[in-house]
């Protein structure tokens, strides 16, 4: 089982804690600023996610009931687009397609449950296990930070405090900002160096009928490199979906930005004709919780979304409740991807999970990039000074991180399953590895190699 939450005595919550964690719609900014009281570098939230064992989440929901939690279900909600702070006084939140609960910590105790309990081989509960805190890949991780990355929790700390700093202080987001991971902008040419050495132009598929669905911090929905083009969009953070922040608008502008750009603007988009599903699962500071990354990633699954693209982690251990989604995705023709993370250490969640497809980073030279995490990696991507889309005024701009990585393969796997129907779940996974440009670099660094365009 796993361990109580870090911060407490004998899994014990402080006292100033008042029962906050009860249910589960207290807000993530709520959550870290709770958390920062109880240490500073908590990347526990208080909170609790059971998986139940495959096929029996109803027996689970039974299970619940009978001891008395008050159980919502993402079922109750249109599309299944559940926000977590519109749960009410529910303690416990189900995601069906997952096979997974929420739970409130304080809630999980008042009714004689903890982690440290053994559950029985007829149980419908698997594991209960803490639910971290998520942040997009590149929170407050500066490009000098690259080059020096040896602690192995200093990107996500980083991203933590940064968060949790700008919630107390109760700051604004200026969008034009000079964001610490902003690289060289890129002369204008036919595609990014990205794209061409992916065989991106080359390729005769768009990614049309191919739905993408990227769980991030939104996107700028009047962009205008995006004219014309629909998007069906969800929060699932308690903030409108339009980007204040600026890592989702760029993850999507690389997975399915436009073809032609225009106004002699370099190609950076792969598939520009999929239809793109919007996931707000981090908050306009980079922040989120595990269970509001799991409520997008449930709503992307009842959708049957091909593709599913996410530049966010926590340097936290292989989790369960990752690892019954990716099943859930491959189960149903979905494909989850997800950026290795920053931390040039081993691979963070949910990238570390085997049911979810871990993409590390590349420079212009096809060498791994300084920062990126190894270990579990099946491929990669290019990562290094990433031109993309920007949200207004900006409008385009060049970072790096494992974020950068993941798009460029969930694009390619939008043509990939463009190009063939059968191309769905584990035999799109299969494809994207068998395809790769292999490199003369270990496993552990690049996976099967550099993904290519069909």
């Amino acid at each position: 089982m796993a361990k109580n939450p870090t911060g407490s005595k004998n899994g014990k919550k402080p006292s100033n804690d008042k029962g906050a964690f009860a249910t589960v719609s207290c807000s993530t900014e709520k959550l870290l600023l709770a958390a920062l009281e109880r240490g500073g570098s908590c990347l526990e939230t208080g909170r609790f996610l059971i998986s139940f064992r495959e096929g029996w989440v109803e027996e689970g929901i039974k299970s619940l009931k009978a001891q008395d939690f008050r159980v919502a279900d993402a079922r109750d909600f249109t599309d299944q687009a559940v926000s977590l702070e519109d749960a009410g006084d529910a303690e416990a939140m189900v995601f069906p397609e997952l096979g997974v609960a929420l739970v409130g910590g304080d809630a999980l105790e008042q009714h004689g449950m903890s982690v440290l309990d053994k559950v029985s081989a007829d149980s419908p509960i698997e594991i209960i296990e803490p639910e971290y805190f998520a942040f997009s890949e590149s929170s407050g991780f500066k490009s000098s930070d690259f080059k020096n990355a040896g602690s192995k929790n200093s990107e996500y700390l980083r991203g933590f405090l940064r968060a949790a700093s700008t919630i107390a202080r109760d700051l604004g987001v200026d969008l034009d900002r000079d964001d610490p991971d902003e690289g060289p902008e890129s002369d204008a040419q036919q595609s990014t160096w990205g794209l061409t050495h992916c065989k991106v132009p080359q390729s005769s598929w768009s990614g049309a009928g191919i739905k993408v669905a990227v769980l991030d911090t939104g996107m700028d929905l009047g962009h205008p490199d995006f004219a014309g083009r629909e998007f069906v969009t969800r929060s699932f953070v308690g903030e409108p979906v339009q980007d204040m922040n600026g890592h989702g608008t760029h993850c999507i502008g690389t997975a399915c930005g436009p073809q032609a750009p225009g106004e002699n603007t370099q190609r950076y988009g792969i598939a520009y004709e999929a239809e793109v599903y919007v996931g707000k699962v981090l908050t306009n500071s980079g922040s989120s919780t595990g269970a509001g990354v799991l409520a997008g990633l449930n709503w992307a699954i009842a959708n049957r979304c091909e593709v599913i693209s996410m530049s966010l982690g926590s340097q936290s251990p292989v989790q369960a409740a990752y690892t019954h989604a990716g099943e859930a995705a491959l189960r149903n023709g979905c494909l989850i991807i997800a950026a290795a993370g920053n931390s040039a250490t081993n691979t963070g969640a949910p990238a570390n999970s085997p049911t979810v497809m871990s993409v590390a980073s590349l420079d212009p030279n096809l060498k791994p990039s300084s920062f990126s995490n190894h270990g579990k990696i099946e491929i990669a991507a290019p990562g290094r000074d990433i031109f993309s889309s920007w949200p207004r005024p900006t409008r385009h701009k060049a970072i790096s991180g494992t974020s950068m990585a993941a798009p460029h393969v969930a694009g390619c796997a939008a043509l990939w399953a463009q190009s063939d129907d059968a191309l769905r779940g584990r035999k799109l996974w299969q494809q994207l590895m068998a395809s790769a440009q292999e490199l003369p670099l270990p496993e552990s660094s690049v996976g099967a190699g550099l993904v290519q365009a069909p």
